[in-house]
């Protein structure tokens, strides 16, 4: 390899390499809520960034704090194999989208059984409100 294309090889990968620590740090997130997820039209919406935290969540802060804490392991699907309760928790649904610490979020929140709903109180009432039947 001539000696310009390996500095230029690896000014591109310096290149990459400080564009990924600059994601990996960051956090942004959109949340969408239905209030009754058979619904078409969502209830509320509201947003968070975090480094400094800010955006229309109440309490930026504390949920910057948490998923500084936990991460995007918050945001992990149930395992398919996982046996769940059969507990209907309520018709609350929410969508999470977006990054945190770097990767890529998007997944909806549900109450339709036990495992559901221990995956929402991970997050509430800090990013999603408390949920429950409301009939």
């Amino acid at each position: 390899m001539r000696p310009i294309a390996v500095l230029v090889a690896v000014a591109a990968l310096g290149l990459t390499v400080s564009a990924g620590a600059a994601t990996q740090s960051g956090t942004s997130l959109r949340v969408t809520y239905w209030e009754d997820g058979s619904k078409a039209e969502p209830d509320a919406s509201w947003t968070l960034r975090c480094d400094p935290p800010r955006g229309t969540l109440p309490r930026p802060k504390t949920a910057c704090a948490r998923l500084a804490k936990g991460g995007w392991k918050l945001f992990t699907p149930v395992p398919p194999d996982m046996a769940c309760t059969q507990i209907y928790g309520g018709p609350q649904k929410a969508r999470v989208v977006g990054v945190v610490g770097g990767r890529h979020v998007w997944t909806t929140f549900t109450r339709t059984d036990g495992c559901q709903i221990e995956r929402w109180s991970r997050l509430s009432p800090w990013l999603l409100p408390p949920g429950g039947v409301t009939r």
